[in-house]
């Protein structure tokens, strides 16, 4: 009899669910508004569980932050600080009875690729998810790399030694997909400077006013992408986040990779050309790729 089970992707903005067959099919799926306290958020977290208790045999959950995905606790939080120290599973367990897990955010990206996606069959791998930062989960000999202290894939904290120590120079801030969007949207004098259609739009026509903000960002995520290969030895890297959906994002990505192999004279044919493409999960990519941390715990407490 096929079981299904509950997965849960916290978000700085909504809080997703759906019921999830064990082939990765997902059906019934909600959000809820991410509250901006953990009181509500654990009210929230309460109703959502309650409205399948009965019919789930376990809940899977990716959310930001560093997070222990052995012990099940999140650290820090990211965009939502007020879960640092919170044992999510260990308060679902006890309140509802239910076998839980809990996985960062961006590792569940990659879990999804490397699952169903266009990591899936790749030994050595990288998802990196562009947003509010730089997202990453690296796959090494066929599994998620999580590091020592469930930090391995955290590319927001790469920094590079020309550009000095400071918080400013941090990839994830200098990677940002939305800082960049911000930039654009003032140079071309929009109200909304969130407003990444407008944006795109004049990427897209390669206004010469803003296409070397583009292309300079592209020229950024391309050497991050470099550097881990560079460590890991990787056969692809898979790129995902909203602007992905955008073809010029990979194509450029892609152009500046290319560029930077150019540049690197006798290395260069030391080094094998990565394959780059898209995440296939798109949207669906945490709730699938949190159930498929959920089944790999499973596994090892066998």
């Amino acid at each position: 009899m096929m079981k299904d089970y509950l997965s849960i992707d916290i978000g700085g903005t909504q809080i997703k669910y759906a019921i999830v067959h064990e082939q990765g099919v997902l059906f019934e799926k909600g959000h809820s508004a991410t509250p901006d306290n953990l009181t509500d958020f654990l009210t929230v977290i309460d109703d959502i569980i309650l409205t399948f208790h009965d019919r789930v045999n376990g809940v899977a959950i990716s959310c930001p932050g560093k997070v222990d995905s052995r012990e099940g606790v999140i650290y820090f939080g990211g965009s939502l600080p007020f879960l640092h120290g919170l044992n999510l599973p260990r308060y679902i367990v006890e309140r509802f009875g239910l076998v839980t897990t809990v996985v960062n955010d961006a590792k569940a990206a990659a879990m999804a690729e490397l699952w169903l996606g266009n990591l899936s069959g790749v030994r050595n791998g990288l998802a990196i998810i562009l947003g509010t930062g730089v997202g990453g989960g690296i796959i090494c000999e066929g599994t998620l790399l999580q590091g020592q202290h469930f930090q391995a894939g955290e590319l927001s904290f790469m920094t590079f030694p020309n550009e000095g120590n400071t918080i400013e120079n941090l990839a994830g801030v200098q990677g940002s997909a939305v800082r960049m969007i911000e930039k654009i949207a003032t140079v071309l004098g929009l109200e909304d400077t969130k407003n990444g259609i407008a944006v795109f739009e004049a990427i897209n026509e390669k206004d010469s006013r803003i296409y070397p903000i583009f292309e300079s960002y592209c020229h950024y995520i391309a050497y991050i992408i470099y550097n881990v290969q560079a460590i890991i030895d990787m056969d692809r890297a898979v790129i995902g986040g909203g602007i992905s959906i955008q073809p010029i994002v990979l194509d450029e990505i892609k152009r500046q990779y290319t560029k930077i192999l150019e540049r690197l004279g006798f290395i260069k044919s030391m080094i094998t050309p990565l394959d780059i493409r898209l995440c296939a999960m798109g949207n669906d990519a945490n709730l699938l790729g949190a159930f498929y941390q959920f089944l790999v715990n499973e596994a090892i407490s066998e």
